[in-house]
């Protein structure tokens, strides 16, 4: 039930007007426009098949033909530019005989079961057919056709129909020009030509189920089985995906309150109609028979849960908090929020911890991926976000990705980044594993790997600058006009020195000098330059470090402030940038102000009415140790799995033992709430307003399409439960929340839902200077004034491989899967990742005698799991690597509690193990089973446990 109008060709930008006449009508249009465009544009409907405006023009349906007056033939007007002064007519009685004999050669060779096809009311060919007045088909259908083709029903979310294609090729354009998978392919001629996935099923295929085959298919050969199964949708909502930290726009098709499909939002600035396996497909779990709908208390973890009313649940919940603070001091207690919560839900929970709780004991699961983002770019630059936007990858050259996997990570921008690339963009990939990106994607080959051993980013980063120094390759004016002197000439003597060089640092980094040496010319003299990063940059000890690194690196040669250049980090999770944005940090308030700044402090006092304190709270790491001593006795946990997420889980059960009241506020009960006294039921994306603010600090709307399954929205929840405490809050909508977030934030001094509705979303800053937002900072000048390089001298972890511990385990993420997987565990994604396995370089498999399949223990000085081997040469020798999307894969129980040194983000890509061939699971596996088993039943679900 898309209604946003089909423009036939996507829309050309040119300086230079052209003026032409369509039907009598006199229409101007840039150089470059095409016919049917133009057409579009003057209000004229030109039929189509084989066209779109997400996709170039192709030509090959012959239904847009045109009369051209002094031009012969009848042209497509979709591949026909427009020229000056020319007379177009789309309306004659040869065209719309024309049209008629294609419409009848295309409806002789498909169903004609319109009433019961799913499309029904929905399907362009059947639109055409209409509008071109076809009546009759003359051609029978004797003889040869594709009637009686085969269904492919192998993809858990959509199915394809080849007899009711029309081999228009949108699907196979889509797959190539939008998505840059290259999995689908016209095979065979004329008559046998026919859509092929390699001539394999779809889900066996190189097909990353983004869905863009089927928003492009104009008929039901390509088409959702919730289509089939519920029909066409009758309204829609645009809201935001609450996956990654791309941010995309999707309007949910509904039926009443029934989700139907969710299609990507064309107008959608972070992803322009595209969209990935998981926002597209992957939503189901708002409805899944696992959601905790009712409010649930009990007194120890060994009981089961009683099912309570919101009243009993809130009021019993803020009784423990107020006899734990009465008998254990103010400080006891405290509250984490979640990355995937919008901005006003974790606005409103350290303003409950700050006002209601009276102590700054907050932290975010932002600051255990992210926080050296925050610190390292707020030293060097003066703001703690990215530079660009998104759509700045097309403007670059040279593009350098360290320790990030877009395509598996941040699958929607990855696309555009895959463009850029095919387009002749160069690309430098620094990571230890060999992402899809260094070879394994068609027609893009990285044109330098340096793949560094883990924990060595700082020297590579350092061996890069003082590659560009040393040759004289960096951009002197721009270091004079916009960089503090002083740091830089101190920064120099130190990067300048031979221990620095690419040489030097092999030794560490395990790279050839050579190729350091030719990576950093390129990035320095290749034009436009820009970089991109991940958690593989943040998760390290020297996290914070490296982040002052790549900023040295952008300011050096001159690569920040304008588009296809900058500093990027590709934020994990939706709301990630929110989150840091909102003062979910123990020591800030929203908009990065030190809880002991006093002009700071006086206006949230006045605003909030309450007396807050000056002195920084816990992070999660500090009330976790705090717990085990026993100082910290009750959490308030909204949206977060810290049992699952956070690193050495031994350590952060145990922590959740000794507390004497854990409140969980979630969907599920998930690995933290089995360790938890209250269960707050909380509420999806689906079922809440609010915004996310994504990786490129864009502001976007979250509407709710449905009721609350639960009955309330997440930040009403904590408004109940900060009421019960004696502090009042009182607002009727999440937009009351923003308006206060607004007046109390200067970089969201500018941002209400009203303006968000009327431009769709905001970048910020967002104020009085920058009223429509800022898509690229620092451009005149840095947020600190000027730049200051920092002096980066690399570190080694203190994680060290040993005889007994000989192997580097790092971690990461896989495209169908979603951080703890506690969403996408509970959707047909299964389908393709089922359980985590551990990649192992075939000569290290060979020296443990392992084969691909076999269990293996993985023993680390902190714990001990099992996972399935899979041997690869992704990872190069003495490397394994594993992802953590099911909790009873234990990948954090073997993690260690080492920590950045700015931040305590954990070093999650650094953890010296051993790895062995195994016959049965760990011992903590097992009594993670018989514990996860009880709890469940516990709250009276059932659950079929997959360890192996």
């Amino acid at each position: 039930m898309d209604d946003v109008k089909d423009f036939g060709t996507p829309k050309r930008i040119s300086d230079k007007t052209v003026n032409l006449t369509i039907d009598g009508v006199s229409v101007s249009v840039p150089e470059g426009t095409s016919v049917m465009h133009a057409a579009s544009l003057s209000g004229v409907t030109v039929p189509k098949l084989c066209a779109t405006d997400s996709l170039e023009p192709f030509g090959s349906c012959r239904l847009c033909l045109v009369e051209i007056e002094g031009r012969r033939g009848y042209p497509a007007s979709c591949t026909t530019p427009v020229a000056e002064g020319i007379k177009v007519h789309t309306q004659t009685p040869k065209l719309a005989d024309i049209r008629r004999g294609v419409m009848e050669l295309y409806i002789s060779d498909h169903p004609l079961d319109c009433l019961t096809c799913a499309t029904n009311g929905d399907c362009e060919l059947q639109d055409m057919a209409g509008a071109v007045g076809l009546r009759d088909v003359r051609y029978g259908y004797e003889g040869e056709n594709h009637l009686k083709s085969v269904k492919d029903t192998s993809n858990p979310y959509f199915t394809f129909d080849p007899s009711k294609c029309i081999v228009c090729s949108r699907c196979v354009r889509a797959c190539e020009e939008v998505q840059g998978t290259f999995a689908l392919t016209i095979q065979g001629r004329g008559f046998d030509s026919k859509v092929s996935a390699g001539n394999k099923d779809f889900k066996d295929s190189e097909c990353v189920s983004c869905g863009a085959c089927v928003q492009a298919c104009p008929t039901a050969t390509l088409i959702e089985n919730t289509i089939i199964e519920a029909g066409v949708p009758e309204h829609s909502v645009t809201t935001t995906c609450a996956y990654c930290g791309v941010g995309c726009s999707f309007h949910a098709e509904m039926k009443g309150e029934e989700v139907v499909r969710m299609t990507p939002n064309k107008d959608g600035g972070a992803n322009h109609g595209h969209s990935c396996v998981k926002g597209r497909f992957a939503w189901g779990y708002a409805t899944h028979k696992d959601r905790i709908t009712t409010p649930m208390i009990r007194k120890s973890i060994h009981d089961p849960w009683e099912k309570v009313t919101w009243d009993v649940a809130i009021n019993y919940a803020a009784s423990e908090i107020q006899r734990i603070q009465k008998k254990y001091g103010r400080d006891s207690v405290g509250a984490i929020s979640s990355s995937r919560c919008t901005n006003e839900e974790v606005y409103v929970v350290q303003k409950l911890v700050r006002a209601a709780l009276g102590n700054n004991n907050v932290d975010t699961c932002a600051r255990v991926c992210h926080s050296p983002t925050g610190y390292g770019l707020k030293q060097t630059l003066g703001e703690s976000a990215g530079t660009q936007n998104f759509d700045s990858v097309m403007h670059s050259d040279v593009i350098m990705i360290i320790g990030a996997n877009p395509t598996d990570g941040h699958p929607v921008f990855a696309s555009q980044m895959k463009r850029r690339l095919r387009e002749g963009a160069k690309l430098i990939i620094v990571d230890p594993r060999a992402i899809d990106l260094v070879d394994n994607s068609p027609h893009i080959k990285a044109d330098y790997h340096l793949k560094l051993k883990p924990g060595s980013n700082v020297a590579i980063v350092n061996a890069l600058a003082h590659v560009i120094v040393t040759e004289k390759l960096m951009d002197d004016s721009f270091i004079k006009a916009r960089c503090e002197d002083d740091a830089f000439k101190s920064w120099k003597d130190f990067i300048t020195k031979p221990e620095n060089s690419p040489e030097a640092m092999s030794a560490f980094t395990g790279v050839d000098a050579k190729d350091v040496r030719a990576a950093a010319k390129l990035f320095a003299k290749g034009g436009n330059a820009a970089i991109y990063y991940g958690l593989g940059v943040t998760e390290h000890s020297q996290g914070s470090t490296m982040v002052m690194g790549i900023a040295n690196l952008a300011m050096l040669t001159g690569n920040i402030g304008r588009e296809g250049v900058g500093v990027n980090p590709l934020r994990g999770q939706n709301n990630v940038q929110g989150a840091c944005d909102m003062g979910s940090f123990p020591h800030e308030f929203p908009g990065y102000r030190h809880v002991s700044d006093k002009a700071t402090l006086a206006l949230f006092e006045k605003a909030w009415d309450v007396k807050l304190q000056n002195e920084p709270g816990l992070r999660i790491p500090n009330m976790l140790d705090v717990a085990i001593d026993g100082q910290f006795k009750a959490l308030y946990c909204e949206g977060e799995d810290i049992a699952q997420s956070d690193p050495n889980t031994q350590h952060v059960t145990h922590a959740l033992e000794s507390m004497e009241c854990v409140i969980v506020q979630d969907l599920f009960l998930n690995e933290t709430a089995m360790y938890a006294h209250v269960f707050l039921p909380g509420s999806s994306f689906l079922e809440k307003n609010g915004t996310f603010t994504n990786a490129e600090r864009r502001i976007s709307r979250v509407r709710k399409v449905m009721s609350p399954k639960n009955g309330y929205e997440d930040w009403e929840i904590t408004q109940m439960l900060s009421n019960a405490l004696g502090y009042k809050m009182d607002y009727s909508h999440a937009s009351d929340i923003m308006d206060e977030i607004a007046r109390l934030t200067p970089t969201f001094r500018g941002v209400s839902y009203k303006k968000l509705d009327e431009l769709g979303s905001i970048q910020w800053p967002c104020n009085d200077e920058h009223p429509l937002g800022t898509p690229t900072m620092h451009i005149d000048e840095f947020v600190r004034g000027k730049g200051k390089f920092i002096i980066t001298e690399y570190v080694p972890t203190s994680e060290k491989v040993t005889q007994k511990y000989p192997l580097i385990l790092t971690t990461g993420r896989i495209l169908s899967q979603y951080n703890v997987g506690a969403q996408t565990r509970r959707t047909k994604n299964v389908a393709w990742h089922e359980e985590d396995l551990v990649e192992i370089h075939p000569h290290d498999a060979e020296e443990r005698g392992i084969q691909s399949g076999d269990w293996v223990g993985i023993v680390s000085r902190s714990g001990e799991t099992v996972l399935r081997a899979q041997i690869t040469e992704r990872v190069q020798p003495g490397v394994i690597y594993t992802t953590f999307h099911h909790p009873e894969s234990g990948a954090n129980v073997i993690t260690t509690d080492n920590s950045d040194w700015a931040t305590n983000c954990p070093e999650f890509k650094v953890t010296a193990v051993q790895v062995n061939k195994v016959t049965q699971l760990s011992d903590w596996q097992k009594q993670y089973q018989h514990f996860s088993e009880e709890q469940i039943e516990f709250a009276g679900k059932s659950k079929e446990l997959k360890i192996h």
